[in-house]
């Protein structure tokens, strides 16, 4: 059954009304560095806490953005074929662990009447990944958004990534590739269409 196509950007602004308190993130930081029997006076840990700050505050930005703004311009356009996007690189934070994953999005649409620019496409991946995620809501977010935004007869999204919390912890498996897709509209009622997409974003026939 198709999923409604309904845009999480309503959600995730919700979430990120607040700008981020980056004075706390410094406070909890060291915290953790005490919980753990470490000393955040010496002098390798002293800038650790305001460093996570920062670096948090730019791996979280999302939070306060709307995917669908980044789609901030598209063109009136008569072309019928697929456009596909591949090898949108992407760094993201697991939300169970708090630790990376990344890898490579591909986004491909049918348009009807209306084509994106091509930066837009891979700005919606970059806003998605700057959140604490998951790769499967990523996956579909991404197609939620797109579909909304322009309105195509069909969106397809494929994301494969690599998680550092199955490779550094748990069962520690590095090299490990989780795939995940999204399909609407045309893209999930015709077999040909979606194959079409698979073999242009990930060489498979």
């Amino acid at each position: 059954m198709q999923r409604e196509t309904q845009c999480p950007s309503t959600r995730a602004a919700n979430v990120g009304a607040a700008s981020m308190d980056t004075e706390r993130i410094e406070r909890a930081v060291r915290e953790i560095l005490l919980a753990i029997g470490e000393n955040p006076e010496r002098e390798g840990l002293q800038e650790t806490p305001r460093r996570i700050a920062q670096a948090y505050a730019f791996l979280f930005s999302g939070l306060t953005r709307d995917p669908a703004a980044a789609i901030d311009a598209s063109f009136h356009e008569d072309y019928e074929g697929m456009v596909v996007l591949k090898d949108i690189q992407f760094f993201s934070m697991c939300e169970h662990h708090l630790l990376p994953f990344w890898g490579m999005a591909h986004v491909g649409y049918l348009p009807s009447g209306k084509i994106a620019g091509a930066s837009k496409l891979a700005r919606v991946i970059e806003t998605l990944a700057k959140r604490p995620q998951l790769q499967e809501r990523l996956t579909d977010d991404a197609a939620s958004t797109i579909a909304r935004v322009i309105k195509p007869r069909g969106v397809a999204v494929v994301v494969e990534a690599e998680h550092m919390c199955i490779a550094m912890r748990g069962i520690q498996k590095s090299g490990s590739r989780m795939i995940t897709s999204a399909m609407r509209g045309l893209f999930l009622s015709d077999p040909r269409t979606r194959n079409e997409f698979m073999a242009i974003a990930t060489g498979q026939r």
